[in-house]
């Protein structure tokens, strides 16, 4: 688990395919690796990742085949920048919001605009995740928890503050940028609770029917 505080900017130094899956070396920047451990999970744009190997200044973390299709990390090149996060432990201040590091789909940034000293961001998500986006909810871009100021059907906008912009990547979105999106896994679990028994129903799964508006009105849910 995380909490979307990233922690430092690494970049990747090394890009070695091994039989359809790739293994990654990440310079972790201003991130201590002194405590790490092989095994440990770090979160790289928001994706969980084990830690295969340990330097002083670098780590190696084995990406796979389904990983690279679900996700942005796929395009990165040899000096791309990435965000970086340790898993949070019992003392860790949980400074944003659970995040598991399972990237649930990839988004598109679609305008880039200051607004004072912060920026804001408008983004595309897939459309089988806008039920999951609500006004002034909780959604990890890039492993970076964020609020939601604005939803527009699968379309969500963000204020980036300057801070942010310091210590994250998001200063190099640019209009086209894709990022990995992670929603919110209250709402998750939240619409598995509602299905009830239905959810032992393989059209129920979450890659299945799911809820509808015909679900909710039967249960109350609407007008």
């Amino acid at each position: 688990m995380f909490t979307g505080i990233i922690q430092a900017v690494g970049q990747v130094r090394r890009l070695e395919p091994r039989g359809g899956d790739v293994r990654l070396t990440i310079g972790s920047g201003k991130l201590g690796l002194a405590g790490a451990s092989l095994g440990d999970s770090i979160a790289v744009n928001g994706v969980c990742l084990t830690a295969v190997t340990l330097a002083a200044d670098a780590f190696a973390a084995d990406v796979s085949r389904e990983t690279l299709s679900l996700t942005t990390l796929g395009g990165l090149t040899t000096g791309s920048p990435v965000n970086l996060e340790p898993a949070l432990t019992l003392s860790t201040p949980l400074g944003g919001h659970l995040v598991s590091g399972h990237v649930d789909g990839v988004g598109q940034v679609l305008e880039r605009r200051e607004d004072g000293r912060s920026w804001r961001l408008r983004i595309a998500a897939p459309p089988e995740l806008a039920r999951y986006i609500a006004h002034k909810g909780s959604i990890c871009v890039d492993g970076v928890s964020l609020t939601v100021n604005a939803v527009d059907g699968a379309c969500f906008e963000l204020n980036i503050v300057p801070h942010t912009l310091d210590e994250t990547i998001i200063a190099g979105y640019r209009t086209g940028t894709r990022v990995n999106l992670e929603v919110d896994l209250i709402a998750r679990y939240l619409e598995r609770l509602l299905l009830g028994e239905r959810a032992a129903n393989p059209s129920g799964g979450a890659s299945g029917g799911g809820l509808t508006r015909e679900f909710l009105a039967e249960h109350g849910f609407g007008r």
